[in-house]
């Protein structure tokens, strides 16, 4: 058996195998179906720091090699998290990470400085997608002093490893890996969903209620594999890779192109015990073609 362990800035892993946010719940929801301690990083759904009700359904709709959603970040705040989600996790012996959002700087400042005390949560992912309300509504994450605000005000907040998840929906994504890199990030996650919509041609309406919503799935692979490389490429912290996602040879292409480690999504729907198939079948690889670590093929891609 390869050594799989990779670490992202002070987070040890036992293996680059992470689930992405809002496609695993909070790990208890598929501990029925899969060892939960086998996962490198449980990616706990979207946490905001008050309480918040998603969008209205219709929020979800499958799509050729794919999946809209418009959920909307519904949870029941920090507070609540910290109370009842936090003592049913905490012990699950594997990287616990909570990903945060919000609508203002100072919103994802003070979710953070929450998590930041709890012992076992050794991790925060920052979801920077998310609209701006005292900027129009303009995503922070689609501007590179955007994205450095919100960053730099959390890394004050937050001593543990900070993580930032990049839109894709941008013209150029190195630049705002760069800016968050130099904002203190100790790492980025890459892509978040892609902007897409569908439409009931029978009734001549948006299936989802939003009109639009957040594309996933393997379409998408092309483009966050594009991404990551390019990322890789120019920032100099650990990068996470993710998008479309769906198989260890999935997984592999990542890695070669740079990235560290790696999130599964969409794929947990359709097989919840895909994260440790994907760990096995990467461990397979490495075996097969003769590599003692899965560190040794990180960026490895022959250009």
């Amino acid at each position: 058996m390869a050594d799989l362990s990779v670490n992202i800035g002070k987070l040890n892993m036992a293996n680059p195998v992470m689930t992405a946010s809002g496609t695993f719940g909070y790990g208890l929801e598929f501990q029925d179906f899969v060892d939960l301690e086998k996962i490198g990083g449980i990616i706990v759904k979207g946490t905001t720091l008050h309480h918040r009700e998603g969008n209205p359904y219709p929020r979800m709709a499958e799509t050729p090699m794919g999946m809209l959603n418009a959920v909307g970040l519904q949870n029941k705040g920090v507070h609540y998290f910290v109370e009842h989600i936090y003592p049913t996790i905490k012990d699950i012996r594997t990287n616990m990470i909570v990903n945060v959002s919000g609508s203002q700087v100072e919103d994802y400042a003070e979710t953070a400085s929450i998590i930041n005390e709890l012992e076992n949560i050794p991790a925060i992912e920052l979801n920077i997608s998310c609209p701006n309300v005292k900027q129009g509504g303009m995503a922070f994450g689609v501007t590179a002093r955007g994205a450095a605000e919100v960053v730099s005000a959390v890394r004050k907040a937050y001593k543990k490893t900070l993580i930032v998840k990049l839109s894709p929906n941008v013209t150029d994504i190195t630049e705002i890996a760069r800016a968050v890199e130099g904002a203190g990030a100790d790492s980025v996650s890459l892509i978040n969903t892609l902007l897409g919509m569908a439409i009931d041609a029978e009734k001549r309406k948006p299936v989802l209620s939003t009109t639009t919503g957040g594309m996933s799935g393997a379409a998408v692979k092309p483009i966050a594999l594009r991404m990551v490389w390019q990322v890789a490429n120019a920032v100099k912290i650990p990068v996470i890779g993710l998008g479309g996602i769906m198989n260890w040879k999935d997984a592999v292409e990542f890695l070669l192109a740079g990235a560290t480690a790696i999130q599964i999504g969409t794929a947990n729907f359709i097989d919840p015990a895909v994260t440790v198939k994907v760990a096995a079948g990467i461990d397979d690889y490495l075996n097969r073609h003769g590599y003692a670590s899965v560190r040794d093929i990180i960026g490895a891609l022959e250009v």
